[in-house]
């Protein structure tokens, strides 16, 4: 964890992916679910306007999910939002963010303040970095063996820590 300077000091970790349709929300309300189950109090928040994936991190966690969108109420306002959903209704040991789409999936182009940012504004990667968070890695590695590699490599050169969970076929590839 790489907390941003001036943000509330809470582990934490960003559920991110290449695409959609991947797992990002299994993965993201298992750990959520496992964390909880051990007595660890977790903040679970979405990126984006979701509302149907908050309410499954409620029940995981027992309190509120919350989402962080950077369209809807500003880049200035994804901390504090975080550090809020974090502290209420009791502070929370943890914190679990599931991204939206993948992971620099965001507005193409110059960002609303005008800069040229490789990062798609209000992408998971976009609120990962403001938050400090490490980012998980969810592939789909169901119909693919080595390109999944390839894939994981990029993304992992990319801004961001990446970890690879794969989403294995159930038959053997062949070697080729």
């Amino acid at each position: 964890m790489v907390n941003r300077p001036g943000t509330l000091a809470i582990p934490r970790v960003v559920v991110g992916a290449p695409a959609s349709s991947t797992g990002k929300t299994t993965v993201a309300i298992g750990l959520m679910a496992a964390l909880a189950a051990r007595g660890t109090a977790v903040a679970g928040f979405k990126v984006g306007p979701d509302y149907i994936d908050p309410g499954y991190h409620a029940l995981a966690c027992g309190r509120p999910g919350r989402n962080l969108d950077p369209w809807l109420c500003g880049t200035e306002r994804i901390v504090p939002l975080f550090e809020h959903g974090a502290l209420t209704p009791a502070p929370a040991d943890a914190a679990v963010v599931e991204g939206v789409m993948g992971m620099f999936d965001g507005r193409l182009g110059p960002w609303p303040d005008g800069t040229d940012d490789p990062v798609g504004f209000g992408s998971t990667a976009h609120v990962a970095r403001e938050l400090g968070a490490p980012v998980v890695l969810v592939v789909d590695t169901s119909h693919a063996s080595r390109t999944s590699a390839a894939v994981c490599a990029g993304m992992a050169a990319l801004p961001n820590e990446a970890v690879c969970c794969p989403r294995r076929s159930r038959r053997r590839r062949a070697a080729g």
